[in-house]
């Protein structure tokens, strides 16, 4: 029975590589290449900062390491009022506060222990840990 699974198995296979061969030669894993690009492109559209932290756009060593050290200790201080200005957004915008409520606790952790990673590791700029929304919008 297993010989017999086996053989059926490499039959199987042999008659799929052609199959494979033209769908290589007509395009069709193309489409694949540029649908999974199209979906990195919508993926950072949704995240506003998907290319890093605001410190990681400066110029030379010192310029990061300051940036970095002022985000990670606002962040840290200031993480908790994610709690209140994410339902307030919400408000403004005529969502759903209670999901703001839930948004605004979970930035607001993320954003104070993000932060505190931040400060931590100022010196080394080549480590960043992009927050949600960029960190705490105030100051």
């Amino acid at each position: 029975m297993l010989k017999h699974s086996g053989l059926v198995l490499v039959i199987c296979a042999m008659l799929a590589s052609p199959g494979v061969a033209l769908a290589k030669s007509q395009g069709m894993v193309v489409a694949k290449k540029k649908s999974y690009q199209s979906h990195q492109s919508r993926s950072a559209k949704a995240n506003k900062h998907a290319h890093g932290s605001p410190w990681a756009h400066e110029r030379g060593w010192a310029n990061q390491a300051r940036g970095k050290f002022a985000f990670g200790l606002k962040n840290t201080l200031l993480g908790w009022t994610e709690l209140f200005t994410e339902p307030y957004e919400a408000a403004k915008n005529h969502r759903n506060v209670a999901v703001g409520v839930g948004h605004g606790l979970l930035n607001g952790l993320v954003d104070t222990a993000g932060g505190a990673a931040h400060l931590v590791t100022f010196p080394i700029t080549k480590f960043d840990l992009p927050l949600p929304e960029g960190g705490v919008q105030l100051l």
